[in-house]
């Protein structure tokens, strides 16, 4: 190497280490082949400080084709959660590679970071999204969107520390002018979630902007994924889907095709809770035991009782938890679900009462029996409407998953009320009896 050539390397790397903001800007302009040949030539530490400040797809396709000597050193240096960012977008094969080449404490705080957990935004995301600096201008965007390997409706802009700055839809760009500036075209602060938010914080996300694609970042608001329309989709699916099958205590981890061990153990805890409650709801009837003894008939009619007001306290726990996981209504208005609820149970159990009334009275000829019949059916169904509502509200509240527990409580309340409210009418009133 030539004086000449040695002093022009000297400046180079003089330049990248003082600079590296400015040197990430113009590599992303270069193919990536003339990147990264450059980059091969400078030190571990000043290509980390590149690399950290490249748009996502960029470091990723520079960080692929680089030696495996300098990948090690670059991803040895940089913040275990970007390099986590990056390495989430390879392909499995080159991912493990890399990983298997960084020290081993690297590796397993890096690849715990990769695997987020599994109901979490982290999880569903696609990590490759593409992400542009403020002064781009959408000619260049639109190159390079042209040349993206999936399809986009979004346009990304990213800081020069990667942090999410604003989002452009693509019928914006593609209306602009060529030479205009990309964050021209921002209107508003983007919607986003943390890797770590759960599926529940992503659908809410979904239901409120209505936005086709969700990005995700990370703690230090720097893009890392993104979470497409399917994905959306199918995370509020499966969502809906869990509820229905943690409503009768079966576990949101078990398939149809889980060990019958697995299931064994998922679902007897519940079992045996639900075997406590019917014992006590068999206590509430055991009060009345010299009552029933009187008026057999009593013990016909109880099963009558007890189903309407369950039947009465699931519609209104099955639409109170449809308007929690649409995020329809929030804590704030339990009272507005509960007036609710409860009204329609009266009036329902008016109604049923009334029809109660004309079958018990033509099946026992017994004016006492049909009054206490129609008193105990309107007031279980009042209260079984009122539970319905008020113990998923309860539990949202309390910061428990209301689809886990809320249909063995309903049914130990209705159980409970249907039996106090007719016995105990049939108790005070025995004299019409």
């Amino acid at each position: 190497m030539s004086e000449l050539e040695a002093s022009v390397a000297a400046v180079c790397r003089s330049f990248v280490q003082s600079y590296p903001g400015e040197v990430a800007r113009a590599l992303e302009e270069l193919p990536v082949e003339e990147a990264i040949a450059f980059l091969s030539e400078q030190p571990p530490a000043a290509v980390a400080a590149v690399v950290e400040r490249l748009a996502p797809d960029s470091g990723e396709l520079i960080l692929a084709g680089v030696r495996d000597e300098v990948a090690t050193a670059v991803l040895t240096r940089l913040d275990p959660a970007r390099a986590a960012a990056l390495l989430a977008r390879f392909d499995q094969p080159l991912r493990e590679r890399r990983l298997a080449q960084l020290p081993p404490a690297t590796a397993r705080e890096v690849g715990d970071l990769i695997r987020y957990p599994a109901e979490s935004a982290g999880a569903i995301m696609d990590p490759r999204v593409a992400a542009f600096r403020p002064d781009t201008t959408v000619q260049q965007v639109l190159e390079r969107l042209r040349a993206a390997p999936q399809r986009l409706q979004v346009a990304y802009v990213v800081d020069d520390a990667g942090r999410l700055a604003g989002a452009v839809a693509l019928e914006d760009v593609a209306l602009a002018e060529p030479s205009a500036r990309i964050d021209a075209l921002v209107h508003r602060r983007p919607a986003r979630v943390l890797a770590t938010a759960g599926r529940n914080e992503v659908i809410e996300e979904l239901e409120t902007r209505r936005a086709p694609s969700l990005p995700v970042v990370d703690a230090d608001d720097r893009l890392v994924g993104v979470i497409r329309h399917a994905a959306l989709v199918e995370a509020a699916q499966q969502e809906a889907s869990v509820d229905l099958q943690t409503m009768v205590g079966a576990s949101r981890d078990e398939r149809a095709l889980s060990p019958s061990l697995f299931a064994v153990r998922m679902r007897l805890p519940w079992l045996q809770v639900n075997l406590l409650t019917a014992f006590l709801a068999a206590a509430v009837v055991g009060l009345f035991e010299d009552t029933i003894a009187r008026f057999t008939a009593l013990a016909v009619l109880l099963p009558v009782v007890a189903g309407q007001s369950g039947n009465t306290g699931a519609q209104a726990l099955a639409v109170t938890m449809r308007g929690l996981a649409l995020r329809e209504v929030r804590g704030r208005h339990w009272l507005r679900v509960a007036a609710k609820e409860t009204a329609a149970a009266a009036i329902n159990g008016l109604a049923v009462a009334l029809t109660t009334c004309l079958g018990v009275y033509l099946w026992s000829r017994s004016p006492g029996l049909t009054l206490v019949i129609g008193l105990s059916m309107l007031v279980s169904m009042t209260l079984a409407g009122l539970a319905g509502a008020l113990i998923p509200m309860g539990l949202t509240a309390a910061r428990q998953d209301p689809a886990q527990a809320s249909s063995i409580l309903l049914t130990t309340v209705t159980d409970v009320v249907g039996f106090l409210s007719f016995l105990g009418i049939a108790t005070l009133l025995s004299g019409l009896l």
